[in-house]
């Protein structure tokens, strides 16, 4: 009952009410800046008394999560296993004496390599540098080290007006351009904020059980980017934007159709329905090499079904990039980085964005389809082992064949 009247005053004053959740603040003309600075969060999640035992083929996102944890009292020397598949960050604080081979630093370093030899583009002067990148995410820790210096822009549409930043948009912020961990170092970024939360999805969801997302904030950033790039100059274009986030609304269809009308590249989690593209993400143990291919097997959310039914992921038509035992930037700190040992779909889409980003610095007049065709024709197939049995695994990206194959 004290539900249902809630949910009536709510309803009644609805208007006002979702001003005080959500708001909307872009720059004005064409005067590009950074709006706001949404203060880091540190979760104070406290201190740990035990650990969950590893149970290998889980599924569980963040099963073993020391993140902002105190684990200063634990005896840890026989958690070894345990620990390579926990999530932690820079303000774990670690008891004295961990397990013989567990360095958590070292771990880091290997997770922050973007993978597949990425960084020796980077080194043969790759970086995306001169091309715009266009993030749509939740509330951005803007002064993060890895992104502060590529970001041109930063605006909110819809976007939460409580919390902070998030993890999430300083995740995928890193992987698509962040200058360790990042895909495209020196892509000019452009972010809108916006969350797929809102009041009339909260009350629908508590009279009738309806579980419903909102994307308006999506569609309208959208169409903001796509303002925005028409007064950027002509060898500065924005020609892709990273969306982890998918929808079958018309209207958020629509908007991703008239992005490519003006030769921008959504990369969203509905990419299979907008452009017949599959994606999947790959996952290794947290110690093996990033740049050996041989590293990589199926991620840990999709391992299983692979396996039971390798035929259904076709892999000849299915790109494949890293997502497991990854180290991002953190939203509790300007410097502050977090390894998450299981990545997902998010993790896939600035990636791919990325990617794109480097293909356009290559070959300016690239298109999705071709940046796409040709990832698949020079991507790689490996044969895994597992009980016993040998299956063919990909096709794997390869970032140094795929840029050499553009520039031909």
């Amino acid at each position: 009952m004290k539900d249902f009247i809630l949910i009536i005053g709510i309803i009644l004053i609805f208007p006002s009410c979702s001003s005080l959740f959500y708001k909307t603040n872009i720059s004005k003309g064409n005067d590009l800046t950074i709006v706001s600075k949404p203060d880091s969060i540190v979760y104070r999640f406290g201190k740990l008394d035990s650990l969950q035992t590893y149970k290998e083929g889980s599924t569980k996102n963040l099963e073993r999560d020391l993140r902002c944890r105190d684990i200063s009292d634990m005896d840890l020397k026989n958690n070894f296993i345990e620990l390579l598949h926990s999530d932690f960050d820079s303000k774990t604080n670690w008891p004295k004496s961990l397990p013989v081979g567990f360095n958590p630093d070292s771990i880091m370093e290997i997770g922050k390599n973007p993978g597949l030899s990425i960084h020796n583009l980077h080194q043969m002067g790759i970086t995306g540098k001169g091309v715009g990148i266009a993030i749509i995410d939740q509330n951005l820790l803007v002064d993060h080290y890895e992104y502060k210096d590529q970001l041109r822009m930063y605006e909110e549409i819809h976007a939460s007006k409580h919390g902070g930043a998030s993890m999430h948009g300083s995740a995928v912020t890193s992987i698509a351009v962040g200058k360790t961990v990042g895909v495209a170092p020196e892509a000019n970024l452009y972010y809108i904020s916006t969350t797929n939360a809102s009041l009339g999805a909260f009350i629908r969801y508590k009279l009738f059980n309806k579980r419903d997302v909102y994307t308006k904030g999506y569609t309208k950033s959208i169409y903001r980017i796509l303002e925005i790039n028409r007064t950027l100059p002509t060898d500065k274009k924005i020609r892709v934007v990273s969306i982890s986030f998918g929808s079958d609304n018309p209207d958020f269809l629509k908007a991703i159709e008239d992005a490519s009308k003006e030769n921008v590249f959504v990369v969203s989690i509905s990419l299979r329905k907008t452009q017949n593209l599959r994606f999947h993400g790959i996952g290794k143990e947290c110690m093996t090499n990033p740049d050996d291919i041989h590293s990589y097997f199926p991620g840990v959310l999709w391992s299983k079904s692979f396996y039971k039914n390798p035929k259904y992921y076709k892999i000849d038509s299915t790109l494949m990039v890293p997502v497991d035992s990854r180290c991002t930037a953190s939203q509790s700190g300007n410097n502050s980085y977090v390894f998450y040992s299981t990545g997902g779909t998010s993790w896939v889409i600035p990636y791919i964005a990325g990617l794109y980003t480097l293909a356009c610095q290559v070959k300016p007049s690239v298109t999705p389809q071709e940046f796409w065709n040709n990832a698949l024709e020079t991507g790689d197939i490996i044969e895994i082992e597992k009980n016993n049995k040998k299956y063919k695994f990909g096709k794997i990206v390869n970032p140094v064949e795929l840029m050499e194959n553009l520039k031909k």
